[in-house]
């Protein structure tokens, strides 16, 4: 039974240390959001390029926190942090700049 139990706990740690070795990067993104989802908490937005992840485009990202998406409206110019935590990622740290 003492065996057992130590199997458990040891497959239990093992377990619970497999996500914690996923690698988050951070990237500055720059854009202009083109719509809002307040039921997701997700905006489309038309970025540059974001240098190291991906080419300029528009796509939909989630918002984080929800402080930051409440202070979203469409057709703001935005300066942001993109997280990415494959296979996730959101936006954070959403600073409205002027066009």
């Amino acid at each position: 039974m003492t065996r057992r139990f130590s199997l458990c706990v040891l497959a239990g740690t093992l377990l619970a240390g497999c996500g914690s070795n996923a690698t988050v990067k951070r990237y500055p993104m720059q854009g202009e959001v083109i719509a809002l989802d307040a039921a997701t908490h997700n905006a489309t937005i038309k970025h540059g390029k974001i240098e190291g992840w991906m080419d300029a485009m528009t796509m939909e990202y989630t918002i984080k926190p929800d402080s930051d998406f409440n202070k979203l409206h469409i057709g703001d110019h935005i300066r942001a942090t993109v997280v990415v935590q494959d296979p996730v990622y959101w936006v954070t740290d959403v600073k409205v700049t002027a066009p």
